[in-house]
């Protein structure tokens, strides 16, 4: 009797999974049907005759933009998708344009309106504050939407082979091409990767999202692009959020195409960077001027210790002053402090964490946590000899450095990384320099911890140094 029941329930989670993905290729369906009457409706009011004799070719490559030897970034600027529904409410165009700016390869504007409140009055608004290339994203079906796109300052259109037969996709990338833009082409199965490459797709960004359901696999990428032809740029979309995962994916992917992750977070700054460069951490800030030197060179973290022995102890005031040179988030270095003390400089400084450097035990952890705010992390450090400590409960992260004698931390020395386990959980520290963090960044930690490494003196970060090692870092 159990083994019909268990048949029956297969057969019905069969017919639901059926279903599903029925329904979601109705929803993809819908939204090429509504395209299709959007683009009728456009046409007769913004007819192509009016705008195409005065387009120019596009003056921004972006297939060299993509292809300049380090990992490219499409970085995109999306109010809402059918998924998720409003992902931004603050969508302030010039604030998302003046962060990506900084850290994009190309930017994606999404100009669907119905589905992603998009529009295509965004492209010039992004396009006229970036030197990037400007990627048009949209259900591209006509070879209207390719003109309109070109003039509103589109310099490449996103091409969707879950939309397009192979004629109807040559005709609006020679249109594309025409006019000097570059092509996404968009694959999510093996079937259009194979249509992609027979088509001649320069670049092929592999959705990591199923269309039919929604749901996504970072593993698509890694099953799809060593099956493309050496010299493809190939681009992973859909469903990246951290800078592990990016590590992981580079080594099969030039670039990635990132987007509702990045949107979701208010701090648009701080999220940008936690993904291009990781969770990392200057330490011994010592004067506001080094928290900007940190804060420019890509830091996420920024050290303040309160340690009395340390040549980059700080007061305070001294530490208020610090904190006041850039919005870095803050962290407290501690070392067998009364957890009163802790939890008082923690409120007049307004930490993100505390880092214990001592003997705090699993006890004092658990009185420390109930006495700080709940947003407050704790972070513990442990002195690494010749075999990994036992990591304590309760802890948000786990900060790993050399032990060199009695002392750990601050002896500028490098333990031995490969004693290394879960490196998800850990924030490496000990003799990191630009020499090495490109190394360092290969492990998979959580972030780097720089100190010593980047400075001219103690308590002096040297500008050249941060620079150099935040170069490495990226350089993957």
């Amino acid at each position: 009797m159990s083994e019909i029941n268990v048949s029956e329930q297969n057969v019905q989670l069969s017919e639901h999974i059926s279903l599903k993905n029925a329904q979601m290729a109705e929803v993809l369906a819908k939204i090429v049907n509504d395209k299709i009457t959007w683009v009728a409706e456009r046409k007769a009011v913004q007819p192509v005759e009016t705008f195409k004799p005065l387009l120019t070719a596009s003056d921004r490559d972006f297939y060299a933009a993509l292809d300049n030897g380090q990992t490219a970034f499409i970085l995109e600027c999306k109010k809402a998708s059918p998924s998720k529904g409003l992902i931004r409410q603050q969508f302030d165009l010039d604030y998302i344009a003046s962060v990506y700016n900084q850290y994009a390869s190309a930017i994606s504007v999404l100009t669907d309106e119905k589905y992603f409140q998009g529009n295509f009055d965004f492209l010039p608004r992004v396009r006229a504050q970036v030197t990037q290339p400007v990627l048009c994203k949209d259900f591209m079906i006509d070879t209207y939407q390719v003109y309109l796109a070109r003039h509103y300052g589109a310099d490449a259109i996103l091409l969707m082979l879950s939309v397009l037969n192979d004629e109807q996709y040559r005709e609006l990338a020679n249109v594309a091409h025409e006019l000097g833009m570059g092509i996404l082409t968009e694959v999510s199965n093996e079937e259009e990767l194979e249509r992609a490459v027979a088509l001649q797709a320069r670049v092929i960004g592999i959705n990591n999202r199923n269309l039919r359901d929604l749901s996504t696999d970072l593993n698509r990428t890694k099953q799809l692009a060593p099956k493309l032809p050496q010299g493809t740029i190939v681009i992973s979309e859909s469903g990246i959020y951290t800078h592990q995962q990016v590590r992981d994916l580079s080594r099969f992917a030039n670039g990635f195409l990132i987007g509702s992750s990045l949107m979701s977070q208010e701090n648009l700054e701080l999220a940008v960077r936690k993904v291009v460069l990781g969770e990392n951490k200057v330490c011994g800030l010592t004067h506001a001027d080094d928290a900007v030197k940190a804060y420019q060179a890509g830091a996420v973290f920024g050290g303040l210790i309160f340690v009395q022995q340390s040549k980059r102890c700080v007061d305070i005031e001294t530490a208020r002053l610090t904190m006041s040179g850039a919005p870095l988030q803050y962290v407290g270095v501690f070392q067998n402090h009364s957890i009163e003390t802790i939890a008082d400089t923690v409120t007049e400084l307004g930490l993100f964490a505390v880092q214990l450097h001592g003997d705090e035990d699993q006890a004092y952890i658990d009185a420390l946590k109930a006495a700080l705010p709940e947003s407050v992390e704790i972070w513990k450090a442990y002195g690494v000899t010749d075999h990994m400590p036992v990591l304590l409960n309760q802890v948000d992260r786990h900060l790993l450095d050399a032990k060199v004698g009695n002392q750990s931390g601050g002896t500028g020395t490098v333990f031995d990384w490969s004693l290394i386990e879960a490196p998800e959980r850990i924030m490496l520290a000990g003799g990191l320099n630009p020499d090495n963090v490109q190394q360092a960044a290969k492990l998979g930690c959580l972030g780097l911890d720089l100190n010593s490494g980047v400075e001219s003196e103690p308590g002096k970060k040297d500008i050249a140094k941060l620079r150099q090692a935040f170069s490495e870092i990226r350089n993957y």
